[in-house]
């Protein structure tokens, strides 16, 4: 966890990474993501003002970038199972601890929905052949008009039901769909990270993934300013 403090406006900004918001824990040498647990990611939330969460990515990640070995629910262990299952129920025990543990006339809780990728260009380019970009590599433009072409993702639809369903929802900062007319926001290949080899093999090695360009992650912190003061 970092913190930064202003001492001029007395306020502490933290970050906690828990990039599956529910609890990871170590048994016999494993990472076990614990679907019904949040005990101890949560005590560091306890005592906010305002509280910002999000998660998603990281759920569909597999091979080195997974971040556990086994998950728990009820109980049961599993090597895998269906993501957008497990994301619901993470979902469903993070929606659970803040209506039963954060005091919401004293707490503000902001959910910033699904932050897109941009790896299949069938998704922004119809009739997109073997012949075209594989990824984001090379694209310089955002999309134009205010509909993206591609599918609605499937984890927005699993984050909007679960917030719906509690009875006092958090605030849901809704930046996927402007962010995903922002094909040419990622760094690609220019992420500084990569080696040659990898730099000339953007269709293995762009990330399509991250942000690097100003004007995207900035619309993200006005829309979050926008909606705590006014």
């Amino acid at each position: 966890m970092g913190c930064s403090s202003k001492l001029d406006y007395d306020v502490s900004v933290s970050f906690y990474r828990a990039p599956y918001l529910v609890d990871i824990d170590a048994e016999h040498g494993k990472r076990v993501l614990k679907l019904e647990d949040i005990t101890d990611n949560g005590k560091y939330w306890l005592d906010a003002d305002v509280i910002s969460f999000n998660t998603g990515h990281w759920w569909s990640h597999r091979g080195s970038l997974q971040g556990w070995d086994y998950m728990e629910s009820k109980g049961s262990h599993y090597k895998d199972m269906d993501r957008l299952v497990a994301l619901e129920k993470g979902l469903k025990t993070w929606a659970n601890w803040v209506e039963n543990n954060i005091d919401r006339s004293k707490t503000r809780v902001f959910f910033q929905s699904i932050s897109p990728t941009h790896y299949n260009p069938s998704e922004w380019s119809v009739g997109a052949t073997s012949t075209t970009a594989k990824n984001c590599y090379g694209e310089t433009s955002p999309m134009s008009g205010t509909t993206y072409p591609g599918a609605y993702p499937d984890q927005m639809r699993v984050v909007d039901a679960v917030i719906r369903e509690m009875s006092n929802p958090a605030y849901l900062l809704d930046i996927t769909m402007l962010s995903e007319l922002r094909k040419d926001g990622h760094p690609s290949i220019y992420s500084g990270d990569l080696s040659p080899e990898e730099k000339a093999n953007p269709v293995r090695s762009a990330d399509c993934s991250h942000w690097c360009l100003p004007g995207l992650p900035d619309t993200w912190n006005q829309l979050f300013y926008y909606a705590l003061f006014y």
